[in-house]
């Protein structure tokens, strides 16, 4: 992706019937920005991982679970999801999300 330039999130990223796609932005040793698009009733089952890291939903309506409890998130809303707690996310219906990771302290 070009630096320094304008870009609509939506068109980043397009949704697959039956699918979980992924993008990644930005790859960096301290933190890495990742796109997703999630087809309805499509997840990530429950995994944990060793930095915190902020979604943000851009379209769409998901479930995220983490540590057994449920938060129902919908466009323009965030969740920021604590490092080493396990958490799971589900589409309610199709969404697309941003996912920042921090990998520093």
């Amino acid at each position: 992706m070009e630096v320094a330039s304008i870009k609509n999130l939506n068109s980043l990223i397009e949704y697959q019937e039956k699918s979980v796609v992924s993008k990644t932005l930005i790859d960096k040793k301290v933190g890495t920005v990742t796109l997703f698009a999630f087809d309805k009733d499509q997840g990530l089952s429950e995994h944990t991982t060793p930095f915190d890291a902020l979604v943000y939903i851009f379209d769409g309506e998901a479930e995220i679970t983490i540590s057994g409890k449920p938060y129902h998130l919908k466009k323009d809303q965030m969740l920021i999801m604590p490092a080493n707690d396990p958490h799971a996310l589900r589409a309610i219906e199709k969404y697309k999300m941003m996912l920042i990771m921090i990998k520093s302290d």
